[in-house]
């Protein structure tokens, strides 16, 4: 253990004895001719900037932390870097010329297929440590790589084979590293409270260079990581002289031993000079002032380590020479990647999301000899299932643990039954719920994971977008994100405008996740299934009216529950009720378009037109079951789209367009849409609620209007 305040250029300094000195040497060596490395591709960058068009960050002045970094991290260790750390991924292992293909977005880049900036990678080669997706770095992946250590810890306890460790059994660490000026995040706040709630095995890394693009630390922060820190009780801080690489190795090898021993999450701050540009498009001449240039250049890391390494007696020939081999490598590994191949345009489309071994309904749908069970019976049994089957998979939410187990009762005894380390509450933190689903599946959990109401997703949608969605993506493939991502939504009986709210158009927006949502017991069980065991994240919207079928018109959204073997996949639309074939081929019919409530809706308004309307509905929303759309409405030539959602701008809009779109020669009217209001909220008055929904009434409406065409 080691005091709050520890600053550190004593703990390690090199050994008296003869071996020794010859391993400390080498190590000396390999930094230095690391550090050559990273100045020259810098310099090369800038003198063929032309070339190296796209936006790009290098690592001058923040060399000496990040080599001392990377150098001490091993194959079983999971890592976040940030966008200026290419010194460090090379002395984790990566080649010039793998960093290069990413900086020009060429088709063999290692990380992303030419897809992300440079300094953005993934790994999981087993070679070197394993580094998720993560977006830019700027305090969001501070949620992702804190849910990797909460992963490696449930792994430990849980004594998991999918959990790597060294050979003679040394427990791995976690790395997250930031700029100084990304730690005002509030999500980087999230990230430190479960940590240090959980005690994690974290170091969070802080290359503190007083910049964050153009503006300073006093500009804009009342108090340094450092100081931040303190106020998170239970996490250790170091500080240490970024720029001098004997501190910065002492500094990481305790940092990393005292988690590798401890288990317990702790903050290293590293004060860095900024040598380069903020980036290749904001250069350090439009904003900083030469005297400062200057001063910043007398941290300069490289003579720091020239220097140390002719005191401890290596020629300046030696340095010299190691030093223009790197400029030759550095030219060649330049020249090669500059004559690599584009990526190939007909890859542009390739890792949306993960092959999904869910492809056919399978299993017993309606086993013999059940009573009807309601959708959030259906919905507990199926977690229940899962965790049984199992072991890597997790729940957690706000107030889903064993005290509770869920405002809507949907995960009772779930917490009694697998215990507070696989079922548990967490506090008010949405982007922490939805962001820690990222590290966690990199690591092989599986999670699932709930919003407590729909209304309450969107301090989450950062991290669902940029960390979740584009995973698979951005990482060529290899970081899908299989996540089960549950959200209670829909209004009824004066839910208020907090707990009422209607999703789906907002997710619906964002490339990457699916979205399903069941309208019977049935379709909840084997969709929960389903998305369970789908690689990819998928978010579950479950009407809360449907729940227990309270709502008048709502009894057949409880059916008999399927076995514990079904399984109903994502993308597969229902025929609910279908329009007589006499009247189809009088055509006298239309068919409605619809899920979750509506589906309740519709089949209450065609009981006024007795075998003139079909009804599909959706159960799925992405992937969408096009096929069986268009087939109906060019059966019947009239279609009616119906949803919850405030109606402009919406999903029911946009697949009216596309049915218009794709079957304009078989309608014989304009496709029609209905849904709520288009106020702000839904109001908590029971009578005012009533007249911004669709309801009964006005479906009948609706349909008594097609029909007359």
């Amino acid at each position: 253990m080691f005091k709050d305040n520890t600053s550190v250029s004593t703990l390690k300094t090199l050994t008296t004895s003869k071996a020794g000195d010859s391993k400390e040497l080498a190590e000396l060596l390999t930094a230095w001719k690391l550090m050559c490395d990273a100045r020259y591709m810098a310099e090369t960058y800038e003198a063929n900037r032309a070339i190296c068009r796209y936006v790009h960050s290098t690592s001058r002045g923040h060399e000496a932390i990040q080599i001392a970094t990377g150098l001490q991290l091993k194959p079983y260790d999971f890592i976040s870097p940030y966008y200026r750390d290419d010194a460090m991924l090379l002395a984790m292992g990566f080649s010039p010329y793998e960093l290069m293909l990413q900086l020009l977005a060429k088709g063999p880049d290692p990380f992303s297929g030419g897809r992300s900036y440079y300094s953005h990678p993934n790994n999981r080669d087993g070679n070197r440590p394993q580094i998720p997706h993560q977006s830019s770095a700027t305090g969001m992946q501070a949620i992702p790589a804190t849910g990797m250590a909460q992963g490696v810890q449930y792994l430990e306890k849980v004594h998991s084979p999918l959990l790597k460790t060294g050979p003679a059994g040394e427990s791995p660490v976690v790395v997250c590293v930031f700029g100084d000026a990304s730690v005002t995040e509030g999500e980087v706040s999230e990230a430190f409270q479960f940590a240090v709630l959980k005690q994690l095995p974290i170091i969070y890394l802080v290359e503190d260079n007083n910049w964050g693009i153009s503006a300073t630390a006093p500009e804009v922060r009342a108090m340094d990581a450092y100081e931040y820190a303190a106020g998170f009780k239970g996490l250790e801080r170091m500080r240490v002289d970024g720029s001098d690489f004997n501190a910065s190795y002492a500094a990481m090898e305790t940092a990393i031993g005292y988690v590798r021993q401890e288990r317990k999450p702790i903050l290293v701050q590293a004060c860095v000079p900024l040598l380069g540009h903020h980036t290749s498009g904001v250069r350090k001449e439009w904003y900083r002032a030469a005297d400062d240039l200057a001063n910043d250049q007398l941290n300069d890391p490289l003579p720091k380590l020239r220097q140390l390494l002719c005191k401890h007696g290596v020629a300046e020939k030696t340095l010299d020479e190691i030093d223009r081999q790197a400029a030759t490598d550095i030219q060649l590994a330049f020249e090669k990647a500059v004559a690599a191949p584009d990526p190939s345009p007909g890859t542009f489309a390739d890792h949306v999301f993960a092959v999904t071994p869910v492809t056919e309904e399978t299993g017993q749908r309606s086993p013999a000899g059940k009573q009807r069970s309601v959708m959030v019976d259906a919905a507990l049994h199926a977690i229940e299932e899962i965790l049984q089957q199992y072991p890597e998979a997790i729940f957690f939410g706000q107030d889903v643990g064993k005290r509770l187990g869920g405002v809507f009762r949907e995960a009772a005894t779930l917490g009694e039954k697998f215990g507070e380390h696989r079922v548990y509450n967490t506090a008010i933190q949405e982007a922490y719920i939805i962001g820690a689903t990222a590290g966690l599946s990199a690591v092989g959990i599986k999670p699932i994971v709930e919003i407590q109401f729909g209304d309450y997703i969107y301090p989450g949608i950062n991290q669902l977008v940029c960390e979740v969605a584009k995973s698979c993506y951005l990482s060529n493939g290899k970081f899908p994100v299989q996540a089960l991502i549950r959200v209670p939504v829909g209004a009824y009986g004066g839910g208020g405008p907090y707990h009422s709210g209607s999703i789906e158009s907002t997710l619906l927006s964002i490339k990457g996740i699916k979205v399903v949502y069941p309208s019977t017991a049935a379709d909840m069980k084997g969709l929960m299934k389903a998305a369970f065991l789908d690689p990819n994240p998928v978010v579950m919207l479950e009407h809360k009216g449907l729940y227990w079928s309270k709502v008048p018109g709502t009894l057949e959204a409880m059916t008999i529950e399927p076995a514990a073997d079904y399984i109903l996949p994502l993308g597969k639309g229902n025929i609910v009720q279908s329009a007589q074939p006499r009247d189809i081929e009088m055509g006298n019919t239309a068919c409605i378009i619809t899920y979750g409530m509506g589906v309740y809706w519709a089949k209450a308004a065609a009981k006024n037109f007795p075998g003139m309307v079909t009804i599909v509905d959706l159960r799925t929303l992405y992937p969408l079951d096009e096929a069986l759309i268009y087939s109906q409405v060019k059966l019947h030539g009239k279609c009616l789209v119906i949803t919850e959602e405030q109606l402009n701008a919406s999903f029911a809009e946009a697949l009216a367009g596309k049915i218009q779109r794709n079957c304009f020669q078989f309608l014989d009217a304009p496709v029609a849409t209905i849904g709520a209001a288009d106020l702000p909220a839904v109001p908590l008055n029971t009578g005012l609620e009533a007249m911004m929904l669709p309801g009964v009434e006005k479906v009948i409406k609706e349909i008594n209007t097609l029909l007359s065409y």
